[in-house]
Protein backbone atom coordinates (compact mmCIF):
# COMPACT_ATOMS: atom_id res chain seq x y z
CA UNK A 1 0.00 0.00 0.00
CA UNK A 2 1.12 3.31 -0.65
CA UNK A 3 -0.47 6.89 -0.83
CA UNK A 4 -0.06 7.47 -4.59
CA UNK A 5 -3.61 7.50 -5.77
CA UNK A 6 -6.64 8.73 -8.09
CA UNK A 7 -9.08 10.33 -7.03
CA UNK A 8 -11.18 10.56 -10.23
CA UNK A 9 -8.80 11.12 -13.44
CA UNK A 10 -6.31 12.86 -11.34
CA UNK A 11 -3.45 11.26 -9.40
CA UNK A 12 -2.62 12.17 -6.44
CA UNK A 13 0.14 12.33 -3.95
CA UNK A 14 -1.51 12.37 -0.35
CA UNK A 15 -3.50 15.36 -0.15
CA UNK A 16 -1.86 17.14 -3.41
CA UNK A 17 -2.39 16.90 -7.41
CA UNK A 18 0.50 15.50 -8.71
CA UNK A 19 0.08 17.79 -11.41
CA UNK A 20 -0.02 20.96 -9.47
CA UNK A 21 3.44 19.91 -8.06
CA UNK A 22 4.94 18.99 -11.81
CA UNK A 23 3.82 22.38 -12.74
CA UNK A 24 5.10 23.73 -9.78
CA UNK A 25 8.77 22.55 -9.19
CA UNK A 26 9.13 21.47 -12.87
CA UNK A 27 10.40 18.05 -14.22
CA UNK A 28 11.90 15.74 -14.03
CA UNK A 29 10.30 15.78 -10.66
CA UNK A 30 11.32 13.19 -8.03
CA UNK A 31 7.94 12.74 -5.63
CA UNK A 32 8.13 10.53 -2.38
CA UNK A 33 5.22 10.55 0.32
CA UNK A 34 6.37 10.48 3.65
CA UNK A 35 3.32 8.43 5.28
CA UNK A 36 4.09 5.28 2.63
CA UNK A 37 7.90 5.71 4.09
CA UNK A 38 6.67 5.33 7.95
CA UNK A 39 3.84 3.11 7.00
CA UNK A 40 6.95 1.09 5.72
CA UNK A 41 9.21 1.57 8.70
CA UNK A 42 6.10 0.61 11.39
CA UNK A 43 5.39 -2.58 8.95
CA UNK A 44 9.02 -3.83 9.97
CA UNK A 45 9.35 -2.90 13.32
CA UNK A 46 5.91 -4.72 13.94
CA UNK A 47 7.47 -7.58 12.16
CA UNK A 48 10.05 -8.09 14.98
CA UNK A 49 8.04 -6.96 17.72
CA UNK A 50 9.08 -8.95 20.91
CA UNK A 51 12.46 -9.76 20.42
CA UNK A 52 15.81 -7.91 20.47
CA UNK A 53 16.14 -6.25 16.66
CA UNK A 54 17.35 -3.56 14.83
CA UNK A 55 16.08 -2.80 11.02
CA UNK A 56 19.11 -1.15 9.48
CA UNK A 57 17.78 0.59 6.27
CA UNK A 58 19.99 0.09 3.79
CA UNK A 59 21.27 3.70 2.78
CA UNK A 60 22.52 2.73 -1.02
CA UNK A 61 18.83 2.18 -2.18
CA UNK A 62 18.11 5.90 -1.47
CA UNK A 63 20.84 8.27 0.64
CA UNK A 64 18.92 11.42 0.52
CA UNK A 65 19.52 13.15 3.93
CA UNK A 66 15.55 13.90 4.93
CA UNK A 67 15.17 10.34 4.17
CA UNK A 68 18.07 9.03 6.25
CA UNK A 69 16.38 11.49 8.74
CA UNK A 70 13.04 10.18 8.67
CA UNK A 71 14.00 6.95 9.16
CA UNK A 72 16.22 8.08 12.60
CA UNK A 73 13.56 9.99 14.04
CA UNK A 74 11.47 6.68 13.85
CA UNK A 75 14.45 5.02 15.67
CA UNK A 76 15.72 2.90 12.76
CA UNK A 77 19.58 2.19 12.29
CA UNK A 78 21.39 1.73 8.91
CA UNK A 79 22.94 -0.93 6.31
CA UNK A 80 26.21 1.50 5.26
CA UNK A 81 28.97 0.78 2.47
CA UNK A 82 31.12 3.60 2.30
CA UNK A 83 32.55 5.92 4.66
CA UNK A 84 30.08 8.58 2.16
CA UNK A 85 26.88 6.70 3.44
CA UNK A 86 28.14 6.73 7.08
CA UNK A 87 28.74 10.25 6.81
CA UNK A 88 25.02 11.08 5.34
CA UNK A 89 23.69 9.11 8.39
CA UNK A 90 25.51 10.83 10.92
CA UNK A 91 24.62 14.56 9.14
CA UNK A 92 20.99 13.27 8.84
CA UNK A 93 20.99 12.71 12.88
CA UNK A 94 21.40 9.24 12.80
CA UNK A 95 24.27 7.24 15.45
CA UNK A 96 27.39 5.05 13.98
CA UNK A 97 26.10 2.62 17.19
CA UNK A 98 22.80 1.82 14.94
CA UNK A 99 24.73 1.01 11.79
CA UNK A 100 26.04 -2.00 10.35
CA UNK A 101 28.95 -1.41 7.24
CA UNK A 102 28.70 -4.09 4.95
CA UNK A 103 30.71 -3.92 1.10
CA UNK A 104 33.66 -5.64 -0.20
CA UNK A 105 35.98 -3.04 -0.37
CA UNK A 106 36.39 -1.15 2.30
CA UNK A 107 39.38 1.00 2.38
CA UNK A 108 41.97 1.49 5.30
CA UNK A 109 41.06 5.11 6.07
CA UNK A 110 36.99 4.20 5.83
CA UNK A 111 37.51 1.39 8.17
CA UNK A 112 38.84 3.77 10.58
CA UNK A 113 36.44 6.31 9.97
CA UNK A 114 34.06 3.75 11.03
CA UNK A 115 35.79 2.47 14.22
CA UNK A 116 36.57 5.82 15.34
CA UNK A 117 32.45 7.04 14.93
CA UNK A 118 31.96 3.55 17.14
CA UNK A 119 30.46 1.47 14.50
CA UNK A 120 28.23 -0.97 15.21
CA UNK A 121 29.66 -4.07 13.55
CA UNK A 122 31.83 -4.11 10.32
CA UNK A 123 30.73 -6.79 7.69
CA UNK A 124 33.88 -8.79 6.92
CA UNK A 125 33.54 -10.35 3.39
CA UNK A 126 37.03 -11.71 2.96
CA UNK A 127 39.83 -12.72 4.78
CA UNK A 128 42.22 -9.99 3.71
CA UNK A 129 39.68 -7.53 4.76
CA UNK A 130 39.67 -9.46 8.08
CA UNK A 131 43.51 -9.03 8.13
CA UNK A 132 43.10 -5.17 7.20
CA UNK A 133 40.80 -4.79 10.55
CA UNK A 134 42.59 -6.13 12.36
CA UNK A 135 45.86 -4.22 11.43
CA UNK A 136 43.72 -0.52 11.86
CA UNK A 137 41.88 -1.51 15.32
CA UNK A 138 45.89 -2.20 16.48
CA UNK A 139 47.11 1.04 15.24
CA UNK A 140 43.80 2.84 17.07
CA UNK A 141 44.29 0.59 19.93
CA UNK A 142 40.38 -0.35 19.44
CA UNK A 143 39.05 -3.83 19.30
CA UNK A 144 36.57 -3.99 16.25
CA UNK A 145 33.01 -5.77 16.26
CA UNK A 146 32.87 -8.13 13.65
CA UNK A 147 30.59 -10.07 11.61
CA UNK A 148 31.57 -12.52 8.81
CA UNK A 149 29.35 -12.45 5.83
CA UNK A 150 28.67 -15.91 4.94
CA UNK A 151 27.87 -16.99 1.61
CA UNK A 152 25.62 -19.56 1.73
CA UNK A 153 25.62 -20.52 -2.17
CA UNK A 154 22.33 -20.05 -2.53
CA UNK A 155 20.13 -18.97 -4.96
CA UNK A 156 17.78 -16.12 -4.70
CA UNK A 157 15.88 -16.76 -7.76
CA UNK A 158 16.31 -12.87 -8.57
CA UNK A 159 18.11 -11.14 -11.40
CA UNK A 160 21.69 -12.03 -12.50
CA UNK A 161 22.93 -8.45 -11.30
CA UNK A 162 21.07 -8.42 -8.03
CA UNK A 163 21.91 -11.69 -6.80
CA UNK A 164 24.86 -11.84 -4.40
CA UNK A 165 24.76 -15.32 -2.31
CA UNK A 166 26.31 -17.60 -4.69
CA UNK A 167 29.69 -18.94 -4.69
CA UNK A 168 30.20 -17.04 -8.07
CA UNK A 169 29.68 -13.75 -7.02
CA UNK A 170 31.43 -11.37 -5.42
CA UNK A 171 30.08 -11.44 -2.14
CA UNK A 172 30.79 -12.86 1.17
CA UNK A 173 33.01 -15.56 2.45
CA UNK A 174 32.27 -19.30 1.27
CA UNK A 175 30.43 -20.96 4.05
CA UNK A 176 32.76 -23.77 4.36
CA UNK A 177 35.67 -21.24 5.24
CA UNK A 178 33.28 -19.30 7.90
CA UNK A 179 33.84 -21.33 11.00
CA UNK A 180 37.89 -21.58 10.36
CA UNK A 181 37.68 -17.79 10.46
CA UNK A 182 35.31 -17.05 13.55
CA UNK A 183 38.61 -19.07 15.54
CA UNK A 184 40.83 -16.50 13.27
CA UNK A 185 38.70 -13.58 14.98
CA UNK A 186 38.28 -15.26 18.51
CA UNK A 187 41.91 -15.48 18.78
CA UNK A 188 42.98 -11.79 17.64
CA UNK A 189 42.95 -9.11 20.51
CA UNK A 190 42.12 -6.55 18.36
CA UNK A 191 38.99 -8.11 16.78
CA UNK A 192 35.48 -9.08 18.91
CA UNK A 193 33.21 -11.40 17.35
CA UNK A 194 29.68 -9.45 17.27
CA UNK A 195 27.48 -11.59 14.91
CA UNK A 196 26.61 -13.79 11.84
CA UNK A 197 25.50 -11.42 8.63
CA UNK A 198 24.28 -12.82 4.94
CA UNK A 199 22.64 -11.18 2.33
CA UNK A 200 21.90 -13.38 -0.80
CA UNK A 201 20.11 -11.07 -3.29
CA UNK A 202 17.33 -8.31 -3.79
CA UNK A 203 14.12 -7.69 -4.94
CA UNK A 204 13.47 -11.54 -3.54
CA UNK A 205 9.34 -12.11 -4.46
CA UNK A 206 9.64 -15.49 -2.73
CA UNK A 207 10.64 -16.17 1.71
CA UNK A 208 12.16 -19.65 0.60
CA UNK A 209 15.75 -18.73 -0.14
CA UNK A 210 16.26 -16.60 2.57
CA UNK A 211 14.72 -19.50 5.06
CA UNK A 212 17.47 -21.80 3.17
CA UNK A 213 20.35 -19.08 3.76
CA UNK A 214 18.97 -18.70 7.57
CA UNK A 215 19.07 -22.25 8.12
CA UNK A 216 22.63 -22.78 7.17
CA UNK A 217 23.61 -19.53 9.42
CA UNK A 218 22.03 -21.22 12.24
CA UNK A 219 24.11 -24.10 12.00
CA UNK A 220 27.00 -22.15 12.05
CA UNK A 221 25.99 -20.42 14.90
CA UNK A 222 25.31 -23.74 16.59
CA UNK A 223 28.91 -24.59 15.81
CA UNK A 224 30.53 -22.00 17.48
CA UNK A 225 28.28 -21.96 20.45
CA UNK A 226 29.96 -25.32 21.10
CA UNK A 227 33.32 -23.79 20.78
CA UNK A 228 32.34 -21.17 23.06
CA UNK A 229 32.37 -18.04 20.40
CA UNK A 230 29.39 -15.73 22.14
CA UNK A 231 27.14 -14.45 19.12
CA UNK A 232 24.86 -11.12 19.92
CA UNK A 233 23.12 -10.98 16.47
CA UNK A 234 22.31 -12.94 13.16
CA UNK A 235 22.02 -10.22 10.56
CA UNK A 236 19.98 -11.83 7.65
CA UNK A 237 20.55 -8.96 5.21
CA UNK A 238 17.86 -7.57 3.22
CA UNK A 239 16.30 -8.13 -0.39
CA UNK A 240 12.84 -8.77 0.30
CA UNK A 241 10.78 -7.57 -3.09
CA UNK A 242 8.26 -5.06 -4.07
CA UNK A 243 5.71 -4.93 -6.38
CA UNK A 244 6.27 -3.08 -9.66
CA UNK A 245 4.19 -5.07 -11.86
CA UNK A 246 2.13 -8.54 -11.04
CA UNK A 247 4.95 -9.42 -8.88
CA UNK A 248 3.27 -10.78 -5.56
CA UNK A 249 6.19 -10.65 -2.79
CA UNK A 250 5.37 -11.53 1.23
CA UNK A 251 4.58 -8.51 3.19
CA UNK A 252 7.80 -8.27 5.97
CA UNK A 253 5.62 -9.90 8.57
CA UNK A 254 5.55 -13.09 6.75
CA UNK A 255 8.88 -12.38 5.52
CA UNK A 256 10.12 -12.22 9.30
CA UNK A 257 7.91 -14.66 10.95
CA UNK A 258 9.17 -17.44 8.25
CA UNK A 259 12.30 -16.50 9.01
CA UNK A 260 12.02 -16.39 13.38
CA UNK A 261 10.47 -19.69 13.32
CA UNK A 262 13.67 -21.46 12.95
CA UNK A 263 15.63 -18.64 15.04
CA UNK A 264 14.95 -20.51 18.63
CA UNK A 265 16.72 -18.85 20.80
CA UNK A 266 14.54 -15.47 21.74
CA UNK A 267 17.80 -13.79 23.10
CA UNK A 268 19.40 -13.66 19.93
CA UNK A 269 19.11 -10.40 18.49
CA UNK A 270 18.21 -10.53 14.75
CA UNK A 271 19.31 -7.53 12.17
CA UNK A 272 17.33 -7.24 8.62
CA UNK A 273 18.42 -5.10 5.88
CA UNK A 274 15.57 -3.40 3.82
CA UNK A 275 16.08 -0.80 1.54
CA UNK A 276 14.23 -1.30 -1.54
CA UNK A 277 10.99 -2.61 0.43
CA UNK A 278 11.31 0.85 2.72
CA UNK A 279 11.22 3.20 -0.53
CA UNK A 280 10.54 1.96 -3.87
CA UNK A 281 6.85 2.15 -3.33
CA UNK A 282 7.41 5.80 -1.49
CA UNK A 283 8.50 7.16 -4.39
CA UNK A 284 7.50 8.50 -8.36
CA UNK A 285 9.68 9.92 -10.92
CA UNK A 286 6.94 12.84 -12.57
CA UNK A 287 8.11 13.30 -16.46
CA UNK A 288 6.77 15.20 -18.93
CA UNK A 289 6.06 14.26 -22.53
CA UNK A 290 7.80 16.32 -25.05
CA UNK A 291 7.23 14.89 -28.53
CA UNK A 292 5.25 12.13 -29.67
CA UNK A 293 6.87 10.63 -32.80
CA UNK A 294 5.07 7.41 -35.33
CA UNK A 295 7.54 5.37 -36.73
CA UNK A 296 5.13 3.79 -39.00
CA UNK A 297 5.19 0.06 -36.71
CA UNK A 298 6.52 1.96 -33.52
CA UNK A 299 4.91 4.98 -31.92
CA UNK A 300 7.67 6.66 -29.05
CA UNK A 301 6.41 8.97 -26.28
CA UNK A 302 9.59 11.49 -25.91
CA UNK A 303 10.00 12.63 -22.17
CA UNK A 304 12.14 14.98 -20.53
CA UNK A 305 13.53 12.08 -18.13
CA UNK A 306 16.13 9.93 -19.16
CA UNK A 307 18.65 6.90 -18.07
CA UNK A 308 20.57 9.64 -15.98
CA UNK A 309 17.39 10.16 -13.76
CA UNK A 310 16.18 6.77 -13.33
CA UNK A 311 18.94 3.83 -14.87
CA UNK A 312 16.80 0.73 -13.72
CA UNK A 313 14.96 0.06 -17.20
CA UNK A 314 18.61 0.37 -19.46
CA UNK A 315 20.50 -0.93 -16.95
CA UNK A 316 18.47 -4.85 -15.55
CA UNK A 317 15.85 -4.14 -18.55
CA UNK A 318 13.40 -3.62 -15.23
CA UNK A 319 9.92 -3.34 -15.66
CA UNK A 320 8.17 -0.56 -14.07
CA UNK A 321 4.48 0.60 -14.35
CA UNK A 322 3.98 3.97 -15.91
CA UNK A 323 0.66 5.66 -15.97
CA UNK A 324 -0.91 8.83 -16.89
CA UNK A 325 -0.72 11.66 -14.51
CA UNK A 326 -4.21 13.02 -15.48
CA UNK A 327 -6.32 9.83 -17.31
CA UNK A 328 -8.22 10.30 -20.28
CA UNK A 329 -12.10 10.11 -20.16
CA UNK A 330 -11.65 8.33 -23.62
CA UNK A 331 -10.60 4.83 -23.47
CA UNK A 332 -10.37 4.43 -27.35
CA UNK A 333 -7.00 7.17 -27.19
CA UNK A 334 -4.86 4.76 -25.81
CA UNK A 335 -1.90 3.65 -27.79
CA UNK A 336 0.96 1.56 -27.71
CA UNK A 337 4.05 3.55 -26.92
CA UNK A 338 7.64 3.26 -26.21
CA UNK A 339 8.62 5.81 -23.45
CA UNK A 340 11.97 6.95 -24.36
CA UNK A 341 14.05 9.81 -22.84
CA UNK A 342 16.09 12.55 -24.29
CA UNK A 343 19.72 10.66 -23.50
CA UNK A 344 22.05 9.99 -26.76
CA UNK A 345 21.67 6.14 -26.25
CA UNK A 346 19.46 3.43 -28.00
CA UNK A 347 18.74 1.51 -24.29
CA UNK A 348 17.57 4.90 -22.84
CA UNK A 349 13.94 4.10 -22.24
CA UNK A 350 12.14 4.24 -19.13
CA UNK A 351 9.42 1.44 -20.29
CA UNK A 352 8.32 -0.42 -23.61
CA UNK A 353 5.22 -1.27 -25.14
CA UNK A 354 3.07 1.11 -22.58
CA UNK A 355 -0.42 1.81 -23.57
CA UNK A 356 -1.36 4.36 -22.76
CA UNK A 357 -3.43 8.05 -23.66
CA UNK A 358 -0.67 10.63 -23.65
CA UNK A 359 -0.12 13.98 -25.54
CA UNK A 360 2.61 16.50 -26.41
CA UNK A 361 2.73 18.26 -22.48
CA UNK A 362 1.07 15.71 -20.80
CA UNK A 363 2.68 14.01 -17.39
CA UNK A 364 3.60 10.61 -16.67
CA UNK A 365 4.38 9.09 -13.47
CA UNK A 366 6.95 6.00 -13.57
CA UNK A 367 5.57 4.23 -9.94
CA UNK A 368 8.19 2.16 -7.44
CA UNK A 369 11.16 4.64 -8.48
CA UNK A 370 11.78 5.56 -4.50
CA UNK A 371 14.67 2.97 -4.58
CA UNK A 372 17.68 3.20 -6.93
CA UNK A 373 16.30 6.30 -8.46
CA UNK A 374 17.68 9.11 -7.70
CA UNK A 375 20.83 7.13 -5.91
CA UNK A 376 21.57 5.42 -9.49
CA UNK A 377 21.50 9.15 -11.10
CA UNK A 378 24.04 10.68 -13.02
CA UNK A 379 24.55 13.94 -15.16
CA UNK A 380 25.66 12.13 -17.91
CA UNK A 381 24.87 14.29 -21.45
CA UNK A 382 25.87 17.13 -19.27
CA UNK A 383 21.91 17.15 -17.67
CA UNK A 384 21.34 18.28 -14.11
CA UNK A 385 20.37 16.19 -11.46
CA UNK A 386 16.49 16.91 -10.84
CA UNK A 387 15.07 17.86 -8.10
CA UNK A 388 13.57 16.01 -4.81
CA UNK A 389 10.59 16.57 -3.00
CA UNK A 390 8.42 15.02 -0.14
CA UNK A 391 4.65 15.26 0.31
CA UNK A 392 3.63 15.10 3.50
CA UNK A 393 -0.13 15.93 3.88
CA UNK A 394 -1.13 18.65 2.12
CA UNK A 395 2.62 19.93 2.95
CA UNK A 396 5.97 20.03 0.76
CA UNK A 397 9.31 19.99 1.43
CA UNK A 398 11.71 20.26 -1.28
CA UNK A 399 14.33 17.76 0.32
CA UNK A 400 16.80 18.40 -3.42
CA UNK A 401 17.27 21.57 -5.48
CA UNK A 402 17.53 21.29 -8.83
CA UNK A 403 21.32 21.59 -10.32
CA UNK A 404 21.95 24.61 -12.34
CA UNK A 405 23.74 24.30 -15.63
CA UNK A 406 26.64 25.75 -13.34
CA UNK A 407 26.55 23.24 -11.01
CA UNK A 408 27.69 20.76 -13.95
CA UNK A 409 30.91 21.83 -13.64
CA UNK A 410 31.36 23.16 -10.56
CA UNK A 411 35.08 21.81 -8.84
CA UNK A 412 36.18 21.53 -12.37
CA UNK A 413 38.75 23.86 -13.63
CA UNK A 414 40.54 24.76 -17.36
CA UNK A 415 44.07 24.79 -17.84
CA UNK A 416 44.30 28.72 -17.18
CA UNK A 417 43.31 27.72 -13.86
CA UNK A 418 40.06 29.57 -13.56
Amino acid sequence: MDYFNYRGAELYAEELKVADLALKYGTPLYIYSKATLERHVRAFEEALKGRPHLVCYAVKANSNLAILELMASMGVGFDVVSAGELSRVLRAGGRASDCVYSGVGKRRDEIAFALKAGIRCLNLESEAELEAVSAVARELNVVAPVAVRVNPDVDARTHPSISTGLKQNKFGIAFERAYAVYERIAADPHLKVSGIDCHIGSQMTSGAPIVEATQKLLDLYGRLRTLGISIDHIDIGGGLGVTYGDETPPSPYEYMQAVLSKIGDPELAVFVEPGRAMVANAGILVTETLYLKDQGDKRFAIVDAGMNDLIRPALYNSWMNIIEVQKSADKSEKRLYDVVGPVCESDDFLGRERRLAVKEGDFLAVRGAGAYGMAMASTYNSRPLCAEIMVDGDRVHVIRDRQSLEDLWRGEHLLNGE
